[in-house]
């Protein structure tokens, strides 16, 4: 996703993930102009306040143990917006099943610790900033928030 939106917007995209070797070498195969990669926590990014236009946290937010904590430090370098996504509870879980996947867990995905329906995320996110969009494709919820 941080290459496509590199891509898309042609403004400069900063990709931010933890330090494991094989996201590190999908990231060395990613060519868009105006893209880089940081490894850095969720907890405590190395970039200044309001630095960014849009920060994006994309599939994050549920395997984190400190949402919250995430949220606060994503919103103190986003200048203007924050879009968030997380999968859609209970319909993720059920869809999981239906398919056949992650059975013994009930659906839950490996590594998914938080789980939101959308009406729980909002309310969790909006303390963060005005919620100016929430969509809900199946099955992920995407909020965007306006920073004040």
């Amino acid at each position: 996703m941080t290459e496509r939106i590199a891509r898309l917007t042609g403004v400069t995209t900063v990709g931010v993930d933890l330090g494991v070797a094989a996201l590190e070498a999908q990231w060395r195969q990613r060519t868009a102009a105006l893209l880089s990669f940081d490894v850095a926590s969720a907890y405590e990014l190395p970039f200044e306040d309001g630095l960014f236009d849009c920060v994006c946290a994309l599939e994050v937010l549920e395997h984190l143990e400190r949402p919250g904590d995430a949220l606060a430090e994503l919103a103190r370098v986003a200048g203007r917006f924050l879009v968030l996504s997380v999968p859609r509870e209970p319909l993720w879980r059920i869809a999981h099943v239906l398919a056949g996947r992650d059975i013994r867990a009930l659906g839950n995905t490996p590594g998914h610790i938080n789980h939101w329906s959308a009406r729980r995320f909002r309310q969790l996110v909006a303390r963060y900033g005005r919620v100016r969009r929430l969509a809900r494709p199946f099955p992920w919820t995407i909020i965007t928030l306006e920073r004040p």
